[in-house]
Formats: C-alpha cells, sequence, structure tokens
C-alpha cells in the first residue's frame, strides 16, 4: 500500500503493481452546478435584478459543467472546419464543414436563448439572466459564442430598421428569436431559426474601416432598404457559415451597412467565395475565413454614410461580450485550479495548505469576483428599462471595461495554469484552451488602443456620460481610502483627457466601479483587499499571489471554491 504525504491511504494505491499505481492526482472538474457553485456570480445577479432566473441558470450551470459537454468543447476544437470550396464535379460551393460536437453546444447555446431571452421577452433583469447564462456557458467551450455573440448584436440593429424593408419584419427577425438551431444551409425562408455574422475588416484597413475599399452600387434606387451589388473582400468574416452578415461597403454616399444573405430571393447562392480559414493561435473549433464579394447581393441597413454608426450598435453588444466572456473562463480557471490545489499533496501537505498558494489563489479569486461583478453590473447597463444614467455609463464603460478586463485574462490563465504545473499545459486540460482563446477576446471588436479611443471619443461625444459615472461612483465616497484616491485621479484625467493617458483612463475608469462595487455588493473584507490592492498606485506587486501577509485568505477561498470541494 502507498500512502499519501498527508498520511492518508492514496485511491487505488493498494494491491497489483505499486510503482504503476495512478496517486495524488486531482479528479476533474465536471458534472456540478457550475451555478450554484459561484458565490460572487449569484450574489451579482441577484443584485442587479435577475434572481428570478436562478431555476433557469442551475439548469444551464449542470449542463454545461457536465462531463458529457465538455467532452464535447474538446471534440468540436480537435476537430476543426475544414472548407470546401468545390464540389467534386468542380462546381463552386463555399461551404465550411463542422464536425457536430459544434453543432450540439450551438443548438444548447440558442435554446436556452443566449440570443434571444433579452429580446423575446423582455422582463426586467433579463439582460443581466442573458449576462449569467453566457458566463456559464463560456467556461464549457468559446469558439461556438462568435455566432451567438454577433446574432444577439444583430437583433436591436435590425429592430431599428425594421419599418425599411418587410424582409427583416416578417423573415429575419423572428428567426433570430425562434430559439432553435438550425444548421443546414438553405435559403432562410426555409429555416426554423438563423444566425448572423459580421464582416468589418479588410487587408489593407483592419481596424480602420473608414479606408474600406469594397463597394456597393444600388441596384434600382438608392437608400435604406434597396438592394445593392457588392464589390470586394474581407480580411476577416467570422463564422461564414451563419445565414446572413452585416458588411460595410463604401456607397456614393459614404460607408453604408448592410444585410448580406448566404442566398438571393430566387433561392440561388449570394456570391460570396470564401477563399481560405484562418489558421488561429487558438478559437480553433470557429471557422474564421477570408471572403470576397464578386457582385453579392445586400440590403442597405439605415442610409448610406451611416455605416459604421449602425454596424457599432451590433459591436457594442458583442463588446460586452467579450466582458462576460472572459469573466466566464476566469472563473473556469480559477475553479479548475482550486479543485485541483485541494486535491493535490505536495511536501507533505495539499497545494491550497501552502501560504503562499493560498495568496495566489485569494488574489485569483479577487480578480475573478470583481470581473464578475463588472460584467454582471456592464449588462444591466443595457437593460430596456435602465435609467438614462446607468445607460450613458455603459457607453463609456463598455470600452473601458473590454480593455481592461480582456487585457487580465492571458495572465489569469497563465497563473491559473501554474497551479497545476505541468499538468496545466497540456491540452487534455481546458485550461490550455481558455488560455489560446483569452487573447482572442482582447483583440476581437477592437483591440486595446481601439477601445481606449472609443473611450476618449465617448468623452468628447457626451461629456454627461463622465458625469453620470462620477455622479454614482460618489455614492461610495469614504467607503475606502484607496477608492476615494483613484476617483480623485480619475477627476483629474477627466477634466483634460488625453490621448496619451488613454489606456490610464480605461484601466482607472474600470478599477474604480469594479471598487464601487464590490463594496456594495461584496463581504467587506473582500472590498477592503481589493481597493486596497488594486486601486493604490504602490501597493500591489507585479504579479499574482503578492498580497499582504494580514490578507483574510480563508474568507476569499472559501467564498471562491466550487461547492463540494473541502479547501
Amino acid at each position: 500500500m502507498i500512502a499519501r504525504a498527508d498520511g492518508r491511504k492514496s485511491p487505488g494505491a493498494s494491491g497489483g503493481d505499486p510503482v504503476h499505481a495512478v496517486s495524488n492526482q486531482s479528479r476533474p472538474l465536471q458534472d456540478y452546478d457550475a451555478w450554484q457553485a459561484d458565490r460572487a456570480l449569484r450574489a451579482a445577479v441577484a443584485a442587479h435584478g435577475a434572481a428570478w432566473a436562478g431555476e433557469s441558470l442551475s439548469e444551464a450551470g449542470r449542463v454545461f459543467a457536465s462531463a458529457d459537454v465538455l467532452r464535447l468543447a474538446a471534440q468540436a476544437n480537435e476537430h476543426r472546419p475544414v472548407l470546401q470550396t468545390h464540389d467534386r464535379q468542380g462546381r463552386r460551393i463555399d461551404e465550411v464543414e463542422f464536425h457536430p460536437a459544434w453543432h450540439r453546444l450551438l443548438g444548447m447555446a440558442v435554446e436556452r436563448g443566449l440570443v434571444a431571452l433579452p429580446w423575446h421577452d423582455p422582463a426586467a433583469g433579463s439582460q443581466v439572466a442573458r449576462a449569467a447564462l453566457f458566463y456559464l456557458y463560456s467556461q464549457a467551450e468559446a469558439g461556438t459564442q462568435c455566432p451567438v455573440a454577433m446574432s444577439y448584436g444583430a437583433v436591436p440593429v435590425l429592430r431599428h430598421v425594421a419599418g425599411q424593408h418587410p424582409d427583416i419584419e416578417s423573415l429575419w427577425l423572428p428567426r433570430l428569436l425562434s430559439r432553435r438551431y438550425d444548421g443546414r444551409l438553405v435559403p432562410a425562408a426555409d429555416k426554423r431559426g438563423v444566425l448572423f455574422g459580421m464582416g468589418m475588416t479588410e487587408r489593407q484597413g483592419g481596424s480602420d474601416v473608414r479606408s474600406n475599399i469594397t463597394v456597393a452600387e444600388p441596384l434600382e434606387r438608392r437608400g435604406g432598404g434597396q438592394r445593392y451589388r457588392i464589390t470586394g473582400h474581407k480580411w476577416f468574416l467570422s463564422a461564414p457559415m451563419c445565414d446572413a452578415f452585416l458588411v460595410l461597403a463604401q456607397t456614393a454616399g459614404g460607408i453604408g451597412c448592410f444585410l448580406l444573405p448566404q442566398f438571393r430571393d430566387d433561392g440561388s447562392r449570394n456570391a460570396l467565395r470564401l477563399q481560405r480559414l484562418k489558421d488561429k493561435l487558438g478559437n480553433h473549433s470557429n471557422a474564421s475565413s477570408e471572403v470576397e464579394f464578386h457582385g453579392a447581393e445586400g440590403l442597405l441597413l439605415g442610409e448610406e454614410g451611416r455605416g459604421v454608426p449602425t454596424i457599432i450598435e451590433m459591436a457594442s453588444y458583442t463588446r460586452l461580450d467579450c466582458v462576460i466572456a472572459t469573466a466566464g473562463m476566469q472563473r473556469r480557471a480559477l475553479a479548475v485550479a482550486l479543485n485541483h490545489a485541494a486535491q493535490r499533496v505536495t511536501f507533505g501537505a495539499r497545494l491550497i495548505e501552502h501560504p503562499v498558494m493560498r495568496s495566489v489563489l485569494a488574489d485569483l479569486a479577487l480578480e475573478s469576483e470583481a470581473a464578475t461583478q463588472l460584467a454582471m453590473y456592464l449588462a444591466s447597463c443595457y437593460e430596456e428599462d435602465a435609467d438614462e444614467a446607468d445607460r450613458l455609463i455603459g457607453r463609456l464603460l463598455t470600452p473601458a471595461a473590454k480593455f481592461h478586463v480582456c487585457k487580465r485574462g492571458p495572465q489569469f490563465a497563465a497563473e491559473a495554469i501554474e497551479v497545476l504545473g505541468g499538468n496545466g499545459y497540456v491540452e487534455e486540460q481546458d485550461l490550455a484552451r481558455i488560455y489560446r482563446e483569452l487573447p482572442l477576446l482582447s483583440i476581437w471588436e477592437g483591440s486595446g488602443n481601439v477601445m481606449c479611443l472609443d473611450v476618449l471619443r465617448t468623452l468628447a461625444r457626451e461629456p454627461q456620460a463622465a458625469e453620470a459615472l462620477t455622479a454614482r461612483l460618489s455614492r461610495v465616497g469614504g467607503a475606502h481610502p484607496a477608492l476615494d484616491a483613484i476617483l480623485a485621479r480619475l477627476d483629474a484625467l477627466l477634466a483634460v483627457p488625453a490621448e496619451a493617458d488613454g489606456r490610464m483612463i480605461a484601466h482607472s475608469i474600470t478599477l474604480a466601479v469594479q471598487g464601487a462595487l464590490l463594496v456594495r455588493h461584496a463581504p467587506a473584507a473582500l472590498a477592503d483587499l481589493f481597493c486596497s490592492t488594486r486601486l493604490s498606485e504602490t501597493a500591489w506587486g507585479a504579479s499574482f499571489g503578492t498580497l499582504p501577509a494580514a490578507s483574510p485568505l480563508d474568507e476569499i477561498l472559501d467564498r471562491a471554491m466550487p461547492a463540494g470541494i473541502d479547501a
């Protein structure tokens, strides 16, 4: 019999061949309720008006954390999509083949309302409930989030222009809101549900979409709701097997935003030519393509010259989803690290009993809770019944949070991997996949500097947004000296916002809001430690695990630990 370092018997170590027995390996974190196990998420959802969704969130938490779904996620990433440009007779088909796991995962998301929930039944708290669902779903598989997020963001765009063309009201919106996934490549009229993608960036422009050279010419008349012939390319067309795309193209009146479907009205394929799929660092389950348009037909949404503001409405929602997904993946990485540390024995004690490891795990837990609280509050700013102050704050906070939270993601995942050591750096662990996904969320829908410039543009165009934020933050004045200090620094930065200070402004906005949220909605010890370590200019070290010696580690770890695991 082999004894563990702590004196207890090792499972499976008695009898047989002791040299080759497997012992002191942590059990996988699966088949549990990720909603019930996440105290921070439950507190944030309740604080922002969506406690009524607890039953459906619990069901989703069990499904998305099940061994079956985690296995599907691994399969969808192992068996990458394959582009078929031609059939065996040489006809152009431009189809992308996905593993069945991809379709099953997408179906689970669509059926649970990750596209339709806040639009189909906009009850109070429905955006927060949907955000919590997306947060839980992101812990299973990230590639399928791409078409889900784009379809979710397409709904408000189409609703705003529904009167321009009867197809928007009768064909596209009902199928986007159907909660039925239909993965067939057939005309939308023959489908039970549809998904939307988007195409903005081109080879020569990247984020500078106003330099786009793709052109659109009216088939008959110019104007909103009219059909145009589109010729050009997109360097990235995400999820190219979606049923339709929002794309930008130059018109005689400036850039326009177009609804470009896979099929024309007569049932023939539209003239989208997929050139190749990107060989990406991560996000392997999801196809990202280069595409050419050879006179493809599209419907102008809004007016000529208003394409960027039209599509930015969609991008605002997908940026929100980048924040939510990052928070969700951070939570999964933390939970896996805690699960492992609570079981693995090193140097005579469990990992979680070593003081230096406890500091690392508690520091990660602080970061995760702050991101979770922020994501749920930000989602509440998008509620239909949100007050004007929250709407203004949401417009300013969305790019700031996308910058700060998504920048923190890769460093967070790297530290969680290190908790598992070599075991964390192998593909059998979902931490490796999370680590590759997180940089994409910082890049997708605008990389860091683009987000900071958007913060500055919002400050310039809507100074009342800064006023609303300052007024809201003033409510927690006096709660903590470091919080007061960052509010003073933020006031000075906002007084004369300079481009060179863009990153500092975005960081400061996000950290101040996180500190305020934790003061209001988290245990006092957690809020105090977050403020004293994150908000001070000098107190926190350069890496996770440098918390002050007297930090309340037990309380933080107890709160973060998934239910059923003994810390």
